[in-house]
């Protein structure tokens, strides 16, 4: 079957899934990248939250020359932690000698990403949103490649950043691989491949659904500042997380745009607010979110992502077409042509086992154009919903709008730009009078 002119082996082909293919010459470029020369690849983490200990663990896995060998975070705890749960993890694989991380490559603090990138080949980050996009330029100047967790900057200023650090990593033949994971998962790019083949007729709409509890709740330990609290639970504080439509949503509408081509949203608008998670706990987030965007061709999405407790939960990727429906993470599709696919895959591994493969091969994966332009859909969504106002695509790529403080301004003994009121709630935006771009 085609349309197009792109076949089902053409599509998969020039998906994120694809194989580079191993050369004699490739290899001995791709050695330039390594640890003097040898066939070791020096692995380094920034951030040792749960992703980035299960990223620590697949990018292992994922090469037998892969070596761990620093580490940091702003906690220390944290950084002991992460080394202890994959030294276990590849201990019960019997490769245990992959971890080669001393006492001195645990690094703290804002600047402690410089000495993880100094002694690694690959870095892979994995911390606070707010500063993906500046490590991930850091690690590309250096010459490292990149493996950089979803989202890929919380404001438009940092998807410029984002944008020309891989455009960089392009021209020095680095890789940057994305953290959206679905571009790996061979069931969905089976879906996505049908759907764009005509097996639901013309996308009519798509819906989209993140709801859940609270995410990575803790309570505030003693002893801790200001600044400490809240970089230790990132995900409730917007200047460091960016909010639960970049932080959540961005999966879904990276599908989306996957299906629709790698089409961008003509506009959009979007209902926030907080409503029943108000404690200090949740810091000065939004508890739910609806955007309704405007593709080409007429095509809307809706978009809804909560975070509450007690309430109806779903995770969900639906295309809605003329002759059907397609529900991606099912791997499903209904109506004139039922199919469904019955295999297994984890794409957390195979992202990995892509990019270490693409290093050993000398043919280098950049991701990087779906990165910026998924990533920036959830910023145009967010800033929507705490405005009340309708966004352009065209204003929110031309806006160099950030959230303060900048990255690099960031400093161990910084005041937080957020502070909780007599009441010991943090103040949060108001639709209808926040102004932000």
């Amino acid at each position: 079957m085609k349309k197009q002119g792109t076949s089902r082996r053409q599509f998969l082909k020039t998906s994120a899934l694809a194989v580079p293919a191993m050369g004699v010459a490739g290899l001995e470029a791709a050695r330039f990248a390594h640890a003097a020369g040898s066939d070791i690849l020096r692995v380094g983490m920034i951030g040792c939250g749960g992703r980035n200990t299960g990223a620590g663990a697949q990018a292992l896995t994922a090469d037998r020359g892969a070596r761990l060998v620093a580490m940091c975070d702003i906690f220390l705890d944290r950084v002991h932690r992460a080394r202890s749960v994959i030294r276990g993890h590849m201990d019960r694989a019997g490769r245990g000698d992959q971890v080669q991380v001393p006492d001195e490559h645990c690094f703290t603090g804002f600047e402690g990403y410089k000495r993880v990138i100094e002694l690694a080949d690959v870095v892979l980050i994995a911390n606070a949103a707010k500063f993906h996009p500046f490590h991930t330029m850091a690690a590309v100047k250096a010459g490292k490649h990149v493996f950089t967790e979803k989202p890929h900057g919380i404001d438009p200023a940092g998807i410029k950043l984002m944008r020309q650090a891989c455009e960089l990593a392009k021209k020095k033949g680095l890789c940057v691989v994305s953290g959206l994971h679905s571009r790996y998962h061979p069931g969905y790019a089976e879906t996505v491949w049908r759907i764009q083949d005509g097996a639901i007729g013309e996308v009519i709409s798509v819906e989209e659904n993140f709801l859940r509890a609270p995410y990575g709740v803790t309570q505030r330990k003693p002893g801790l500042t200001e600044l400490q609290w809240q970089l230790s639970t990132q995900y409730h504080f917007v200047w460091l997380s960016g909010d639960d439509v970049v932080q959540s949503l961005v999966h879904n509408l990276d599908r989306t745009r996957w299906v629709l081509g790698e089409a961008v949203p003509i506009k959009c608008h979007g209902l926030g607010g907080r409503s029943s998670m108000t404690e200090p706990v949740y810091g000065n987030v939004f508890d739910h979110h609806s955007v309704v965007y405007e593709f080409p061709n007429g095509v809307r999405v809706y978009a809804f992502c909560r975070t509450t407790t007690g309430c109806y939960n779903e995770s969900s990727s639906l295309v809605f077409g003329s002759k059907g429906k397609a529900n991606i993470l099912a791997c499903r599709i209904t109506g004139e042509k039922n199919w469904r696919w019955q295999g297994r895959a984890n794409p957390y591994q195979i992202e990995h086992n892509k990019l270490f493969a693409a290093i050993r091969s000398g043919t280098p994966i950049n991701n990087g154009d779906y990165m910026w332009r998924s990533t920036l859909t959830t910023i145009m969504g967010q800033i929507s919903c705490y405005t009340g106002l309708q966004v352009e695509w065209d204003k929110i790529v031309e806006s160099g709008f950030y959230y303060p403080p900048k990255p690099e301004a960031c400093r161990d003994d910084m005041e937080p730009p957020v502070k909780p009121g007599p009441d010991g709630s943090y103040p949060v935006y108001i639709p209808g009078r926040t102004r932000l771009l």
